[in-house]
């Protein structure tokens, strides 16, 4: 296969156990750590030994650290220094598990980014001297409630801040409910494409049977994942695509818990949608031969 493949913990459980079990059935490459044991990644470093000791007995990798950084207030100097101290953990946690790259976000939005650009340049600042002195990648990922909204937006953020130490995590899935409308392949992917580094792998469709944005099944939204998989491959990507759910079964998940996802209310159901969703895309790989 082409690619790697792995899921986001708490899209599927809290357990580390009911993870390997999931992985070893598809079977995955990695995990992706957002909250496990009820956890946030900054609260897990004191089990990161432990967790590292048990993917390692099993062949998995650890993807990518998904952490909350900068799902904050750009106005707000104390959760500001807040979250530099919670990027501090996500690095210990990242370096433990012999992964160097770790997701954040570019703030919440509250107008267009043209105005605020130079002001989060400055803000990354920090994060990237840690960075590049722990070796480490920043994954900015393309968030519509964050002013890096689309591929637009974040490809005009990484031009502006220009470090190879920043780069981005592209979920085509997440321009679904973007407001701008952006069409996730190919028009949001042909502006980040040559700074790629981690994808999200999501689905659904802009206006559901309650008009609103709708997480659907892998394959079954409006992302147009195979002509997506295909220019990845064509561009040479050989990173990991991880599963972000997102979707459960006749249950749709509350706005706050889609934009700050985590815990035990979080994971229920999830094991069998990811396990419908990871097996859509690993027979989507298979029909594309990638």
């Amino acid at each position: 296969m082409v690619f790697k493949l792995s899921v986001i913990s708490d899209e599927v459980s809290q357990d580390l156990n009911d993870l390997i079990v999931f992985a070893r059935e598809f079977p995955l490459d990695g995990l992706e750590i957002r909250t496990l044991f009820n956890r946030k990644p900054y609260e897990l470093v004191e089990l990161a030994g432990s967790i590292r000791t048990s993917l390692r007995r099993v062949g998995l990798e650890v993807s990518a650290v998904a952490s909350p950084v900068f799902k904050s207030n750009i106005d707000d100097e104390a959760e500001y220094k807040q979250h530099l101290k919670i990027f501090e953990r996500c690095v210990e946690l990242a370096k433990t598990l012999d992964t160097n790259i770790i997701r954040v976000f570019t703030f919440w939005k509250k107008d267009g980014i043209e105005r605020v650009v130079d002001r989060i340049v400055e803000l990354y600042q920090p994060l990237i001297d840690i960075a590049k002195s722990e070796g480490v990648i920043l994954g900015v990922e393309n968030e519509p409630s964050t002013y890096a909204s689309n591929g637009l937006r974040l490809s005009k953020f990484l031009g502006k801040i220009g470090s190879k130490t920043v780069k981005a995590i592209w979920d085509p899935g997440n321009d679904i409910w973007d407001p701008e409308g952006e069409i996730s392949y190919p028009d949001g992917y042909n502006y980040v494409r040559n700074d790629v580094v981690h994808v999200h792998v999501k689905d659904g469709v802009r206006k559901g049977p309650s008009g609103s944005y709708e997480f659907t099944p892998v394959g079954e939204g409006e992302v147009n994942y195979r002509e997506q998989l295909k220019a990845l491959a064509f561009d040479k990507y050989r990173g990991y695509l991880s599963l972000e759910t997102h979707w459960r079964p006749k249950v749709k998940l509350d706005e706050s818990k889609v934009l700050m996802p985590g815990g035990t209310e979080y994971s229920r159901l999830g094991f069998e949608a990811s396990r419908i969703c990871m097996r859509n895309l690993v027979n989507m790989l298979r029909e594309l031969e990638l």
